[in-house]
C-alpha cells in the first residue's frame, strides 16, 4: 500500500478515505523529505506525478501541490515544466533558485578565469548545463547572455559557445578605459 498505514489518523482524518484538513500538506511534505533523504527518490531522477502521488497518498491534489511547493522552497526540489519535479544534487540545494542565472554565470566565469575553459574553447551546451544545474532553458540562457555581454564568450551559429581567444585583452582594456 503506502507509508501510510489504514486508519492511521493524519491532519483530521484517516487513510481510507480522501484525507483533507489542516497541515495535512506539511505531513505529506515531511513523507516526501524522509524519502529524498533516504534516497527512496533518488539525487537526479524525478518524483512520481502528482496525480500519483495523490491517489498514492489519498489526498487532493491541491495538497500534493503544496507539499511540493514546500520541498521546492527548501531547495530539495525543482520544477520542471512538462516534466514534474527533480530530486536535486546537494551541491545545487545550496543555491538561490531565484538568482540561479547569476551563479550559473559566475561558476562559468570562474572556469573561463582559471583556464578550465580554455581560450576558443567550447562552452558546455545548453542541454549539459540545464542538466548540470537542474535549470530552465530560459534561465541557462540568461546565464549566457551575461557572459556574451560581458565579452567573455562568443555564440557561433550552428557549431555552439566559444570562449572568447581574447577575452583577457578585452576585459584589461575595458578596464582601464575612463
Amino acid at each position: 500500500m503506502t507509508d501510510l498505514e489504514a486508519g492511521e489518523p493524519v491532519g483530521g482524518g484517516v487513510v481510507g478515505r480522501w484525507l483533507t484538513g489542516w497541515r495535512v500538506y506539511s505531513q505529506l511534505a515531511d513523507r516526501l523529505r524522509e524519502r529524498i533523504t533516504s534516497s527512496a527518490y533518488p539525487v537526479g531522477t524525478y518524483l512520481p506525478s502528482e496525480t500519483a502521488l495523490s491517489k498514492e497518498y489519498r489526498v487532493a491534489r491541491n495538497t500534493v501541490r503544496r507539499a511540493l511547493g514546500v520541498l521546492v522552497e527548501e531547495n530539495l526540489l525543482v520544477a520542471i515544466r512538462s516534466k514534474g519535479y527533480l530530486v536535486l544534487r546537494e551541491e545545487i540545494r545550496h543555491l538561490d533558485r531565484e538568482y540561479l542565472y547569476q551563479a550559473i554565470a559566475a561558476e562559468l566565469r570562474a572556469q573561463i578565469e582559471s583556464g578550465r575553459l580554455p581560450l576558443a574553447g567550447k562552452v558546455p551546451s545548453e542541454r549539459d548545463l540545464r542538466r548540470h544545474y537542474a535549470a530552465s532553458r530560459t534561465t541557462v540562457r540568461q546565464a549566457l547572455g551575461v557572459l556574451e555581454s560581458d565579452g567573455l564568450i562568443v555564440a557561433v551559429h550552428g557549431k555552439g559557445r566559444f570562449v572568447r581567444p581574447d577575452w583577457e585583452g578585452r576585459l584589461k582594456t575595458s578596464k582601464s578605459d575612463p
